[in-house]
């Protein structure tokens, strides 16, 4: 008896056809946020209302989609290094490096805490309300686009579950 292609391909392992390994969702999720978070930055730095210092930092790479993290999760009234990175998913580590970056860029600054006198607040300087704007503006234009590329409904339906599924 000769084996037919439809025995030979029932009898491999589950794990013998790997094309799930490039489009299981983590992947695409992965790869979606990547495009959203270089798009944002792109948009950032054509944005008027950012400094060209920073524009021209964001239009050479030298902004990343890390250094979003903290235009991302600064509380507007300020937070402490530890809860900045705790909201980021970072370590204090990581997270202080990237303010230092960013306390040099002019975004923000430490000050002292007026509800605890041993610690400090990172907190957003003008030139980094500016950027939080330009942000929320880029932000704005990036979900437009993606709405304009998968259509209104797909859009939706994504946004719905992708807030359902991050609660």
């Amino acid at each position: 008896m000769s084996e037919t292609p439809e025995s030979t391909a029932s009898e491999q392992p589950d794990w013998a056809d790997d094309r799930w390994r490039q489009t299981h969702l983590g992947r695409l999720l992965g790869h979606a946020m990547r495009r959203f978070d270089e798009r944002v930055l792109y948009l950032m730095a054509g944005n008027e209302g950012v400094p060209l210092a920073l524009a021209n930092l964001a239009s050479r790479d030298q902004i990343s989609a890390a250094h979003v993290h903290i235009t991302r999760h600064l509380a507007l009234e300020g937070s402490r290094l530890t809860d900045l990175a705790r909201a980021a998913g970072m370590s204090k580590q990581a997270m202080g490096d990237l303010v230092d970056q960013c306390t040099a860029w002019g975004l923000v600054q430490r000050e002292p805490d007026v509800s605890d006198a041993r610690a400090r607040r990172v907190v957003f300087t003008p030139v980094g309300l500016a950027w939080l704007q330009a942000f929320k503006d880029a932000v704005a234009q990036a979900e437009t686009e993606f709405r304009d590329a998968v259509g209104k409904d797909v859009a939706t339906v994504v946004a719905l579950g992708l807030e359902a599924y991050a609660h």
